[in-house]
């Protein structure tokens, strides 16, 4: 991240947290079933907004899981663009 005062506008996520969104996001439709190891971190990403629970108990990324997995897992920077 270029500017570390934005780091603290996140909240923080766990090693294990990370590789669950990672997980997630590689998992894509089908998305991952309840009764995995990794079920807490599904159900914490859940709670921030990144990660959401279907009827069937499958959790599935968002919008804001798959920005985040872009900037914090592979590294990727937003591209800002400015507006006339």
């Amino acid at each position: 991240m270029r500017d570390p005062a934005l780091m603290w506008n996140e909240p923080y996520l766990e090693t294990c947290c990370r590789a669950a969104l990672h997980r997630l996001c590689l998992a894509g439709e089908v998305g991952r079933p309840t009764g995995m190891k990794d079920d807490p971190c599904l159900t914490r990403l859940a709670g921030k907004g990144l990660a959401r629970q279907n009827g069937q108990g499958r959790f599935f990324i968002t919008d804001e899981g798959t920005a985040r997995h872009a900037s914090e897992v592979l590294k990727q920077e937003q591209l800002h663009t400015k507006k006339p």
